[in-house]
């Protein structure tokens, strides 16, 4: 993966929105929505595909684009939206045709109410729903409260009136209170509609109320089956409520503006809403020339912007009067309503882009450093390749005692501590520190080789010109051309210097390869050490019984924790020690104790 492509993916954010991948042509292929942007996008280049349109797609991707949004819903609306007006070709079931549902309630004297996918000019539209099942369930739930009617009479009052009509089932279930033919009034009905239009603005207390009631009658009664039911609709009536920015309630084509700036640059975000529907947004970064202010620099950027997509939408919402007018369009600073949250949403995607740009600089800036001190490093040590990794080793004793070593291995300039390894000294004296040196190279080196690993750039070792020799020699012995260098300390025990080969180059502790190697040293030293003492510490806790056959660490314990030490163990009676580990045990602790008399 290219490394700006890279950079994106790490600096994406962790909230829902709307992805888009382009190609090398600059066209969307694909779209797709995420609750979490950072960990979907992630996903598709993380593993192999089991679909072979997925790995194609991926090999193609040269660009991601987003936009956050506040929840999943309006992710799955925008998504919706977008793929209906770029028509990627990667995305096959929501290119032809197909949209969200909407709760119709019609423009006739006696309104229905229904659900549908199509949207009625003549009638009021509530919606779009991401997830049909909320509105159905409203929609049972409306019935059950509110009988209106559900067939497609042409009712009038003129036609009442005249007795055209008869009542249907629906009426001797008790679904209809049969206006049709006069059994209730005009005003009853329109008020049944005026609640469900409040109930599909948002307000949906009265059925939440309702469902409450009976979820507490049931409880009472013990019909825990039917309670939970309910509840579980009006957990769909609290989906229901939430509103979305989205696609609005009003077929609006507007264009939204917002901007954020620091010391050089000013961000602006545009969002074209079309049809009430967003179908685009994009944020551009504007390089400040010198006295240039803020409002300068956003209004030339709406005229810009809305030149580059061709935008001619009479309505344009900002968050502040820009310093020019343009014939027929409107600058709109909103207070509240659904254009006041489009601008909401529209800082939230400037200031998420803003906070992307500063990430990938300082991802961006910190490669550039690394590779400037390995760079570094390379001069320094005059070898032919970059030391993206490097392995360093230690050795670690008392007085020749439970001698062991250990290496750490860094890549990048970062510990890779799964590849971190300890040995213990079997060959050599354990005293003789060249020689320990020497047996642990051999047998990490001669492992990688039958393993076919990748064998490190650099080896540095923590000592001085013997310790380098002798890893040296092992090098030549085995065939490796692994450049080898030492870290020397001065009669102060503090590190001073590099030693390579014949050569020594003195470090200055300021230097950031000072520093690094110096990390490094006591990284080794730290994982030697602790590898040391846990050996040591084992070594002492060592009791008679462990040199006994067919005793374990468990018997050992038990016995010890039962009697607390093994003179104790050795003045106890054969029932004690029976009742403790059993009787075959028993008998061979005796036996070996007595056989000791």
């Amino acid at each position: 993966m290219k490394q700006l492509l890279q950079s994106k993916i790490e600096a994406l954010p962790h909230q829902a929105g709307v992805y888009q991948f382009f190609n090398a042509k600059g066209t969307i292929i694909y779209i797709g929505k995420a609750k979490n942007l950072r960990r979907r996008v992630s996903s598709y280049f993380v593993k192999k595909h089991d679909s072979p349109k997925t790995t194609i797609l991926v090999r193609q991707i040269v660009d991601i684009k987003y936009i956050v949004v506040e929840n999943e819903n309006d992710a799955l609306l925008l998504e919706s939206n977008l793929i209906k007006q770029y028509l990627p070709r990667y995305n096959l079931m929501l290119k032809y045709g197909t949209t969200y549902p909407y709760l119709c309630i019609t423009g006739e004297e006696f309104p229905r109410v229904f659900k549908t996918r199509q949207y009625f000019e003549s009638a009021e539209m509530f919606g779009p729903y991401s997830i049909a099942g909320n509105l159905n369930a409203m929609l049972d739930l409306i019935k059950t409260i509110y009988p209106i009617r559900s067939c497609r009479l042409p009712l009038t009052t003129q036609n009442i009136a005249k007795g055209r009509y008869k009542v249907c089932l629906e009426y001797h279930i008790n679904n209809c209170k049969g206006v049709c033919c006069g059994h209730q009034s005009v005003e009853d009905y329109r008020a049944m509609i005026d609640d469900i239009r409040s109930i599909a603005k948002g307000n949906s207390h009265i059925v939440e109320r309702y469902l409450l009631d009976n979820i507490k009658v049931l409880s009472d009664a013990l019909r825990f089956e039917e309670a939970q039911k309910l509840k579980e609709q009006y957990d769909a009536i609290r989906l229901f409520r939430q509103k979305t920015i989205i696609t609005t309630q009003k077929d609006a084509t507007l264009d939204v503006f917002s901007c954020s700036s620091d010391e050089q640059s000013v961000y602006i975000n545009m969002l074209r809403v079309v049809n009430g529907a967003i179908v685009q947004s994009n944020t551009i970064e504007y390089k400040k020339n010198i006295e240039e202010v803020d409002s300068e620099v956003f209004s030339s950027g709406i005229i810009e912007l809305r030149q580059q997509y061709n935008s001619h939408s009479k309505i344009v919402v900002v968050p502040f009067e820009p310093e020019f007018k343009v014939d027929g369009v409107e600058f709109v600073v909103p207070k509240r309503d659904y254009k006041k949250e489009l601008l909401n949403l529209s800082l939230k995607n400037v200031l998420q882009y803003k906070k992307d740009k500063y990430t990938q600089a300082e991802k961006l800036n910190t490669n550039q450093r690394n590779y400037a001190l390995l760079s570094e490093i390379k001069d320094m040590l005059q070898i032919d390749t970059l030391p993206n990794t490097i392995e360093m080793f230690d050795n670690s004793h008392t007085a020749g005692d439970e001698a062991v070593a250990a290496c750490v291995v860094f890549k990048s300039l970062k510990p890779l501590k799964e590849q971190y390894r300890k040995y213990m000294i079997k060959n050599a004296d354990s005293q003789d520190d060249y020689g320990s040196m020497q047996e642990v190279v051999r047998r990490r080196y001669s492992r990688m080789m039958v393993e076919n690993a990748k064998l490190p750039d650099l080896i540095l070792v923590d000592g001085g010109k013997g310790h380098v020799s002798a890893v040296g020699s092992t090098m030549a012995e085995m065939g490796l051309q692994i450049p080898v260098a030492g870290l020397a300390k001065n009669d102060k025990h503090r590190t001073n210097e590099l030693l390579v080969g014949d050569k020594v180059i003195g470090l200055k502790p300021q230097s950031a390869v000072f520093k690094f190697f110096t990390k490094m040293q006591d990284e080794v030293h730290r994982f030697a050490i602790s590898f040391h003492r846990q050996k040591r510490s084992k070594k002492q806790t060592l009791s008679e019984i462990d040199n006994i056959k067919n005793i374990g660490e468990v018997t050992k314990q038990s016995l010890l924790e039962h009697f607390g030490s093994v003179e104790r163990i050795k003045k106890a009676s054969f029932e004690q020690i029976e009742k403790i580990i059993g009787k075959s045990r028993a008998n061979i602790l005796i036996s070996y104790f007595n056989d000791k008399k």
